[in-house]
């Protein structure tokens, strides 16, 4: 901690001693070119400077502290085509400068949308990488059907595919185009906070009612982020606050016993700003088959997550702190709620973090920018007559530079990540701990020749202790070939340092997982691509967009568990996996009905000792299929279908097919709003089409999970806003 700080201060002295010009207010008020009525809420940039304000009630954009100088002004607003204007400062008149909005079609919504998961803060419409994000209504909708966590959300998402990895306590990873969790990075704004020890339980401990958006990469993308990023990045954007004060609550409760309560609150005070988010989470055991054995465990959790923002002249920082505890219980129905004898697994969890962000502005194009976090995540695995606890403490540090000249911008960086864990000695087998230190430095370029062309390149190396150097370039193209059609291609390299945290070592609670041998173990390391093409047109009334994806990720020497005697280990295959397929989006508008349907193509093989198999839990076929009924953003109403076709599973059995549906709907009024959500209505279970375990209740061994296990269940709540 003291190096952190030291470092802080270094950089605040440094960066003290450039010389500043005059500083100036820039007001913009954002109108309706029809009518001339003003557009509150408008998103309002400056891109170079990395700064966003939303107009306030009378369509007022303030940027306070600006230097002399001719800066580039993005406007966006929901239904309106977006505005791009160039402004000087100061201004030649005390006037706000008028921008007026061009109505235009709802598929260009998406196109709005400011992302930062890439480092360049840039709309979709204007990066080659390709991100998919989930923002707006749709955030909303999957947070009224999930508060509590982020399965739903991420598991009904085209390619991305929530994988349980425990029957009885629901632990649950993500896989994004057939690849196992942990070679996905899941980032928390932009800091990496969940890898390794503390991936375990994160997907299902994380509540989206914060967040403001969550963008997601599909594909080899290291050389942005690290160690980790094979399959692909989910970045998740928290809230940030405005001029405009946020106080909102949040009831929700299911018929399976689960209630949800939240609240968050936010607001800028001129250069002070503050959120603050809090939640209570708990469910009670929940066993729709009546088998004896819990489909959702009990569970309580509680979380805060403080932030507080400032802004200075030329410097603005933010920091803040998450906290989250939990108690979870799963097993027989018996033991759960009445303490009798039988199987049982009990999950306690303690998970504390901190983000400091820091920028700093050179020049009018160039600005500097430190991060740092630190996470101690502490957890126990209880079942019968095995126990496991391990304490991991982790930081992040991390300083760029950025400058933008007209047509090109750069950004190069260091980073160091550490990671120490240390297992508590509950029996014989050896400890499974580990300290890595990683170095790594990055540049990277986006360069704009022509409006048909972007290019995006980047080169990042990164040395880890016991692992050595490992060098990854990415390069990604965009190509307008007209206002309708784009195309996407991307390639890059990627990497996973060894690790016994994973969904093969979750399934059985890592007994008898021996540790890693530093000796032998290396890096599995990638190579991906992806190509897209995106068009879109009207037909009349009717919006219509479509967004196919073509991809390709080879593994090689991936780590494989391997039995060992009495125990298991894991050690580099010999050979690769690969997966390759394709993503269909399709998006259709008409007045007050939205229709999207995405289907996933996944092959996903294994090829060890030149031996060809299916990879298990990975279906070949899915099908997202959504229809939407707004009506003046007062009534909302959706339906929706998935199908996962059948999956190979470890035991060398395969799956049966199968559909889930739901239904949804929000009633809002100006100040709260009640939603309701049947979830898999027509009630699929795995125990319904399959069996979950053999042997006895007491002393069950547990089959794959590739189908829901709860069943139907509906939710229903209030939101009040203040």
């Amino acid at each position: 901690m003291k190096q952190v700080l030291l470092l802080c201060l270094v950089l605040i002295a440094c960066v003290g001693t450039y010389a500043q010009d005059s500083l100036h207010t820039l007001t913009i008020v954002v109108k309706n070119a029809e009518g001339k009525e003003v557009l509150a809420g408008a998103t309002v940039a400056i891109p170079t400077l990395n700064r966003m304000v939303v107009a306030d009630s009378v369509g007022l954009a303030t940027f306070n502290n600006v230097a002399s100088g001719t800066y580039s002004v993005t406007v966006t607003f929901v239904g309106f085509e977006e505005q791009q204007i160039t402004v000087t400062v100061p201004q030649p008149s005390p006037v706000p400068i008028e921008i007026l909005m061009v109505e235009g079609e709802e598929e260009h919504e998406e196109e709005e949308v400011i992302v930062t998961a890439t480092r360049l803060s840039r709309t979709i419409a204007n990066i080659p990488t390709r991100v998919e994000v989930l923002s707006g209504e749709e955030l909303v909708e999957k947070g009224n059907m999930r508060p509590g966590n982020l399965q739903m959300l991420l598991n009904e998402t085209t390619g991305i595919q929530t994988q349980v990895t425990s029957p009885a306590s629901a632990n649950a990873s993500i896989r994004i185009q057939g690849l196992d969790g942990r070679y996905t990075q899941i980032l928390r704004d932009g800091f990496p906070l969940y890898g390794g020890f503390s991936g375990g339980l994160s997907i299902m401990q994380i509540a989206p009612l914060d967040l403001r958006q969550v963008e997601v990469i599909k594909g080899s993308a290291s050389t942005l982020f690290g160690a980790g990023a094979i399959a692909g990045i989910v970045n998740l954007v928290s809230k940030e606050p405005t001029d405009e004060r946020e106080l909102s609550f949040l009831a929700n409760a299911t018929t399976a016993g689960g209630l949800d309560l939240s609240g968050f609150y936010s607001q800028k005070y001129g250069k002070v700003g503050l959120t603050v988010f809090g939640s209570r989470n708990s469910g009670s055991p929940y066993d729709p088959a009546d088998i004896g054995l819990t489909a959702i465990p009990k569970f309580e959790r509680y979380t805060i997550n403080p932030r507080l923002f400032i802004y200075g002249e030329n410097t603005t920082a933010n920091v803040g702190f998450n906290y989250v505890t939990e108690d979870r219980l799963g097993g027989s129905m018996g033991y759960v709620k009445r303490g009798t004898s039988g199987y049982f697994e009990q999950n306690n969890t303690d998970r504390f973090t901190t983000q400091l962000g820091i920028a700093h502005r050179l020049t009018d194009r160039a600005t500097l920018n430190f991060k740092n976090s630190y996470s101690r995540f502490d957890r126990q695995i209880l079942i019968p007559s095995y126990q496991f606890q391990g304490l991991q403490q982790s930081s992040f540090s991390e300083l760029t530079y950025g400058t933008q000249g007209e047509k090109s911008e750069w950004i190069v960086g260091a980073n160091f990540l550490t990671d120490d864990f240390k297992e508590e000695q509950q029996q014989s087998n050896p400890l499974r701990n580990y300290k890595y230190n990683t170095y790594g430095v990055f540049v990277q370029n986006q360069w704009s020749p022509s409006n048909f062309l972007t290019l995006e390149t980047g080169l990042r190396g990164d040395n880890v202790s016991e692992y050595g150097f490992e060098l990854l370039p990415r390069v990604s193209a965009m190509l307008r070939f007209s206002p309708k059609v784009t195309t996407r291609i991307g390639g890059g390299f990627g990497y996973k340092t060894p690790t016994v945290f994973n969904e093969e070592s979750e399934r059985v609670q890592f007994q008898n997982i021996l540790p890693i041998n530093a000796a032998i173990a290396q890096n599995e390391r990638s190579v991906g691509s992806n190509v897209d093409v995106n068009y879109r047109t009207n037909f009349g009334d009717l919006g219509f967009t479509i967004n196919q994806l073509f991809f390709y990720t080879r593994l090689n020497q991936p780590l494989v568990l391997t039995n060992s005697g009495t125990a298991s280990e894991f050690v580099n295959a010999n050979g690769y996996i690969d997966t390759k397929g394709g993503e269909t989006n399709l998006r259709l508008t008409y007045g007050d009905f939205k229709l999207f349907v995405g289907y996933t193509y996944a092959d996903v093989n294994s090829h060890f000792d030149g031996r060809k198999e299916w990879f298990p839990l990975t279906a070949r076929h899915r099908l997202n299929n959504v229809l939407m009924y707004e009506k003046d953003e007062k009534l909302k109403i959706g339906l929706e279908a998935y199908y996962f076709s059948p999956q190979r599973l470890n035991d060398g059995a395969t799956g049966k097919s199968y559909w889930i549906m739901g239904l949804m709907g929000e009633k809002v009024w100006e100040k709260f709003s009640v939603f309701l959500n049947l979830e898999n209505f027509t009630n699929t279970r795995q125990t319904r089409i399959d069996t979950i375990y053999t042997g006895s209740i007491a002393n069950p061994t547990f089959r794959d999970v590739y189908a829901p296990l709860e069943g139907f269940v509906a939710n229903g709540g209030i939101k009040i806003r203040l």
